[in-house]
């Protein structure tokens, strides 16, 4: 476990930060010491989001965001300053994804999905990054992916190729942005225990198939997921830059052995 006060001097900016892993990772940031600004295009879930950070003793505030538009990002990087004087760590957890055979899916929805996940990850982190270069100070950036990014996934290849494209996105950035103290790095959770995943598993013959593909027998908990982020930004990770950290219990080792 990280030192109470690891994150006590950062400021943190966490898109898609009002629910799920989101809402995890910028919880536990807040509990390591850190000013949290929550992203996400639903005001309820930021409201409910900051209501549960500063209802435990953080300090947090939330900006209505949609990550497909660049004014509105340049916007929520300025409003992050604003509110806390600085920006030290992004994270870009907001996605989005829906299952479609490929021949079935429109332009629209490719267009929703990759300009979420790809386009978003992108704007936040050029508007993250040339604040974070401006200010002379560095910082982290870590971006949520899937396994699939490498593996392919039937049914998703809206969110495999936008996967695939932060991945990359994610080496490139570490090689450049190394020399101004900035440090970018992926983390790919699993299957995790989320209210917006628990859908995909309602039905208990489900649950036992995906079950069988985690060599651990087990989902994930945000907590897990939360507490691999808190170590990816903090300084006991200071060597580590463009890595993809995978935490799924070993799934995507066994996928094609059963």
């Amino acid at each position: 476990m990280l030192p109470g006060g690891t994150f006590s001097d950062k400021v943190a900016l966490i898109t898609g930060g009002g629910t799920g892993i989101g809402l995890g990772i910028a919880s536990e940031l807040s509990r390591l010491g850190a000013k949290v600004v929550l992203a996400s295009r639903k005001k309820e879930h930021l409201d409910a989001g900051v209501d549960a950070i500063t209802g435990s003793g953080g300090q947090a505030v939330g900006i209505p965001t949609d990550v497909r538009q660049p004014d509105q990002v340049e916007a929520l990087v300025a409003g992050a300053k604003e509110a806390f004087g600085g920006l030290d760590i992004l994270v870009n957890a907001a996605a989005g994804n829906f299952v479609v055979d490929s021949e079935k899916l429109s332009v629209n929805g490719w267009n929703a999905v990759v300009g979420s996940v790809l386009n978003g990850t992108f704007y936040c982190s050029r508007a993250a990054g040339l604040e974070m270069i401006g200010s002379g100070r560095g910082g982290q950036i870590l971006s949520i992916v899937a396994s699939y990014a490498w593996t392919g996934g039937p049914g998703t290849i809206h969110s495999v190729a936008a996967k695939a494209g932060v991945v990359a996105l994610t080496r490139t950035l570490a090689v450049e942005w190394a020399k101004y103290g900035i440090r970018v790095n992926a983390l790919c959770p699993g299957p995790t225990d989320t209210e917006g995943a628990r859908p995909l598993w309602a039905d208990p013959e489900a649950e036992r198939r995906l079950r069988a593909k985690i060599p651990v027998g087990r989902f994930g908990t945000v907590e897990e997921i939360a507490n691999a982020a808190s170590y990816l930004l903090s300084p006991y990770a200071d060597f580590v830059n463009g890595e993809v950290f995978v935490i799924d219990g070993g799934e995507w080792l066994g996928k094609g052995l059963t």
